[in-house]
């Protein structure tokens, strides 16, 4: 069994007199899919916020890649390998695509964008964005504005920005999130084979995604966990099937 690489324990955070996770303890080993699912309400964005650092929890840890990194900032975080995606794409959106994750690139190697017109004929940069590029199904766009880009194209351009930062593991906060069901298919195509590589830890509310791609589940309500297992056990259930997934 592979090795966990990120560990949840007794992880708690309070607003006022409500509890938004209240005690979650759980697990993700290395080299999966882990998905995390519950209703509106559950606590899974607060969690979320919990792990990569956007909020300080209360009381509990957080342990990644064998370190305590419960008082990490974002950003020592992220640098450790520990990436966040949102919801909502944040892209700049007169720049091309290439432009985009070259950027994100240079951000990790620390550089200032200052020089942004030198830094175009940057070899360093260009040659592994289009390589990163290819890798989310977005070569052929490579020099499209990213205004020109449909939603479900800004939404693979944000996961090769996430994935030119080098991470060991990616907290996808609903990255099917206003996206058809070609689009969704599609992005479901890209992360797959990318869990041998890069550890993920899915939040989305379409239950189609989280049993076609998770190898286990962990399911929220009122801020705690009710059960983590694999798909099947999740799905067979009683209080799940009642409680979330409706026909399943």
């Amino acid at each position: 069994m592979a090795d966990p690489i990120l560990e949840v324990i007794s992880l708690t955070k309070c607003f006022g007199a409500i509890a938004a996770s209240d005690g979650l303890t759980f697990s993700v080993k290395r080299g999966t899919i882990h998905g995390l699912i519950g209703p509106n309400g559950a606590g899974k964005s607060t969690a979320i916020a919990q792990l990569s650092g956007e909020l300080q929890s209360d009381t509990g840890r957080v342990r990644f890649d064998g370190q305590d990194v419960t008082r990490w900032p974002v950003d020592k975080r992220a640098r450790s390998g520990l990436q966040r995606s949102y919801q909502i794409t944040s892209l700049l959106p007169e720049f091309t695509a290439e432009d985009n994750v070259a950027m994100a690139i240079q951000s990790q190697q620390g550089h200032s964008f200052r020089f942004w017109d030198n830094a175009r004929k940057d070899h360093s940069l260009r040659i592994p964005a289009r390589k990163i590029l290819e890798r989310v199904g977005l070569s052929d766009f490579a020099d499209s504005p990213v205004m020109d880009l449909a939603h479900g194209q800004q939404r693979q351009l944000e996961l090769a920005m996430v994935l030119a930062t080098a991470p060991s593991m990616l907290l996808l906060d609903e990255p099917m999130a206003g996206m058809g069901q070609s689009e969704s298919l599609r992005m479901m195509e890209l992360l797959r084979p990318l869990k041998g590589d890069v550890t993920m830890l899915l939040v989305e509310h379409d239950m189609d995604v989280v049993f076609a791609l998770a190898d286990m589940i962990t399911v929220l309500v009122k801020g705690q966990v009710l059960i983590t297992g694999a798909p099947d056990e999740i799905k067979n259930h009683p209080e799940v099937r009642r409680a979330y997934l409706g026909d399943y």
